[in-house]
């Protein structure tokens, strides 16, 4: 979050230390803040489950991190009662503050997506975009492309440090724009910064190039040259895949949310043609990262 400013700079250049009000549900004082609160970052204690609109006082933008609490979403979650409910629960606190404009960070499926992933992302962007539309609020949502160093949990879980599989059981698979954090980080960032009106009002997708786009049998493939040996991928229908992975010792409820995720991959919907993260990274010099070099860092290569 940012507090508020007397002055209004147009020029995008961040804000300092001093004006940034990290709040987070981990405790505050562990030395993990140290580098920010030198540097005049201020901290504040944060509940997902019982937000509290002073947490929020004197700010005028609030950039919201969905609830990592997944298990909200299980067993078709009814709308109000997934994630989507912990979102709507700080969205009200922070608007009852006077936050004017909120930034919500969605996820880089298609805008009906199948995914069970992205169901709360979709009832929180329409959740904003009706308060945006009854003048309440200012709303960017940011789909942010799914993460280059999260390949495991698509790859049928797989384990980096230990995992003998030669052939990886998945539901589906299809071409994914993945993208490294460290670039998800940069371009949201600028986002935030920037002192125009040029991202409210709008939905976009912050995601690697479709021309690097990479399937699950392609990362296996990358995979078995990290580690030295083949690996390949087997697609089987969804109660096939959920079957092998609660056998594997997978909790059942949270193998059926995920598999449905497949589909989506299968039907194209990460495959996306957004190149505003390229340019964002090219106005500062920086380069997307392949998905080639995040899985050799992975293994120690």
């Amino acid at each position: 979050m940012t507090q508020r400013s007397p002055h209004r700079n147009q020029r995008p250049r961040a804000p300092p230390p001093s004006q940034l009000i990290l709040c987070t549900s981990s405790n505050p004082t562990s030395p993990r803040w140290n580098t920010l609160k030198a540097h005049g970052a201020q901290l504040r204690p944060f509940n997902f489950n019982a937000p509290d609109p002073a947490t929020f006082s004197g700010c005028s933008k609030l950039f919201l991190v969905s609830t990592p609490d997944i298990a909200l979403d299980f067993n078709d979650a009814p709308e109000g009662k997934g994630r989507e409910g912990a979102h709507i629960a700080v969205i009200d606190a922070a608007v009852e503050a006077g936050v004017s404009h909120v930034y919500y960070t969605s996820l880089a499926f298609g805008p009906r997506s199948k995914a069970g992933v992205m169901r709360a992302h979709l009832r929180t962007e329409r959740y904003l975009r009706g308060l945006e539309e009854g003048g309440r609020v200012k709303v960017t949502v940011i789909r942010e492309g799914l993460y280059s160093e999260s390949w495991p949990l698509y790859l049928g879980y797989f384990d980096v440090g230990g995992d003998e599989r030669d052939e990886i059981v998945v539901a589906g698979d299809g071409k994914v724009c993945w993208t490294a954090i460290k670039d998800l980080g940069l371009g949201t960032a600028l986002v935030l910064v920037d002192g125009s009106a040029r991202w409210e009002g709008k939905t976009f997708y912050l995601s690697g190039a479709p021309e690097m786009a990479r399937s699950l049998g392609e990362i296996a493939d990358l995979v078995g040259r990290a580690r030295g040996r083949e690996v390949r991928v087997k697609v089987v229908g969804r109660e096939e895949y959920v079957e092998y992975y609660v056998g594997r010792g997978k909790e059942r409820s949270a193998v059926e949310w995920w598999s449905s995720s497949y589909q989506a991959m299968e039907e194209g919907e990460c495959e996306i043609r957004d190149g505003t993260l390229g340019e964002l990274l090219a106005s500062r010099g920086v380069t997307l990262k392949p998905v080639e070099e995040t899985v050799k860092e992975m293994f120690g290569a």
